[in-house]
């Protein structure tokens, strides 16, 4: 019967699943903000936003690193369940 292997130190996976995360956040903002103008979002197409066009890419940098993160830590929990901590 083949033995399980050690689970890696929790700190780990999350960094594993954070840099990568990273660098898809990066060129999905690069890409969205080649089509998008930042002076031209609005808040549901009513009221523009009238933050600097520094806060926009990093608050968008931000929702998109949260969103590949999440979709990683996802991936993980459902492709090994056993492997994860009980929280």
């Amino acid at each position: 019967m083949p033995t399980r292997p050690t689970p890696l130190p929790f700190a780990q996976r999350v960094l594993m699943l954070l840099w990568p995360a990273f660098l898809v956040a990066g060129v999905q903002a690069a890409l969205v903000f080649v089509v998008v103008d930042p002076h031209t979002l609005q808040w549901f197409g009513v009221t523009p936003i009238e933050w600097p066009v520094q806060a926009v890419y990093t608050v968008t940098f931000l929702i998109f690193w949260a969103t590949t993160a999440s979709a990683g830590a996802l991936s993980q929990l459902l492709a090994d369940p056993e492997g994860l901590p009980r929280w």
